[in-house]
């Protein structure tokens, strides 16, 4: 079973790459050329600009916590008293942004 996944895994993620690539011509070609008056991309262009926002803006971390494990071990290794402490933080900081 596990050398079925080994396989089918990066023949998923390029099948999803294509896919997204997709989206975003359709979105680019539907939404921001009409609006903006701009022209309109083909599928190869939309890759490649999909390929560029991820190297400018977000690298190639999936996920919304690319060190989501490091905190959580983090967060296992703290005493009771540690998170405590760590929540009354949060929580200043938090109402500093409502009262502004």
């Amino acid at each position: 079973m596990r050398n079925n996944m080994r396989f089918f895994f990066p023949i998923i993620i390029i099948f999803i790459l294509f896919g997204l690539s997709f989206v975003i011509q359709l979105l680019w070609n539907h939404i921001i050329s009409p609006t903006f008056s701009l022209t309109q991309f083909n599928y190869w262009q939309a890759m490649g600009l999909f390929a560029f926002c991820r190297i400018l803006f977000g690298g190639f971390k999936f996920g919304p916590f690319p060190n989501h494990q490091a905190q959580k071990e983090k967060w296992r290794n703290m005493s009771e008293e540690e998170r405590t402490k760590f929540k009354e933080e949060w929580r200043k900081r938090c109402q500093k942004q409502e009262k502004e």
